[in-house]
């Protein structure tokens, strides 16, 4: 698709949604609201990865196309969905929900809607017509220099973006934090890759099998808290 929609917000029908941070055609993070009790369509993504990390509200998300097969995810709650899966997330009655949705790689036009509540069934991915010019309030992640970390807030979630050799600094197994890959491998002794751009994961578990297997040369990370109310 040759329309640019790095410095626009597109405005839905159940919200909106903006790029945060893009690596060219190869990966794409999306932040979404979809305002309380609204639903996107039931739709798939033939050609690209998808995957979720809930920041806040919560979401009922659907798998597959039938209704029953419906599960609610908690804030800090991730998902990695292959492409062709047919999907529905919700807002609760009572919330707006706020997400990244990463893609892999970044691919707008990818998009074959199922069932849509707002007329869009046979249509693509919303035009620039549908879109209002990014504001200064408006979060972008940057890529960070290699050895000094972005940080950002956004949700109560900190989100500290930067590249990695290894997963030695790392907290314990306790660590309740999600990591995104944004770009780079862990691969066995051979260089077959074990997870690769797209993934997220818990910490505890990239630190684990960072104990059996190595970075390839390096990897750019997202690595996602959530902050403690007092």
């Amino acid at each position: 698709m040759s329309r640019n929609y790095d410095n626009s917000v597109v405005i839905k029908p159940w919200g909106k949604e903006y790029n945060i941070f893009r690596i060219k055609r190869k990966f794409a993070v999306t932040y979404l609201k979809i305002n309380k009790g609204n639903s996107t369509s039931l739709h798939c993504h033939p050609k690209k990865k998808t995957g979720f990390l809930i920041l806040s509200g919560g979401a009922y998300v659907q798998l597959g196309i039938y209704k029953k097969n419906t599960f609610y995810y908690k804030p800090m709650s991730i998902l990695v969905l292959r492409p062709g899966l047919f999907h529905r997330i919700t807002a609760p009655k009572n919330k707006n929900l706020f997400a990244l949705e990463i893609e892999t790689p970044y691919i707008k036009s990818d998009l074959i809607r199922f069932k849509d509540e707002y007329g869009r069934r046979n249509k693509g991915y919303e035009s620039l017509k549908y879109s209002e010019k990014l504001e200064n309030k408006n979060i972008i992640f940057s890529l960070p220099k290699a050895n000094k970390p972005n940080i950002y807030k956004l949700n109560n979630i900190k989100i500290v973006l930067s590249y990695l050799k290894n997963f030695n600094d790392y907290k314990n197994y306790d660590d309740k934090s999600v990591s995104i890959i944004c770009d780079g491998q862990l691969t066995e002794k051979n260089g077959r890759t074990v997870i690769s751009t797209g993934e997220i994961v818990r910490s505890y578990t990239l630190k684990k099998l960072g104990n059996f297997y190595k970075i390839k040369n390096k990897a750019l990370i997202i690595k996602a808290t959530k902050l403690k109310r007092y």
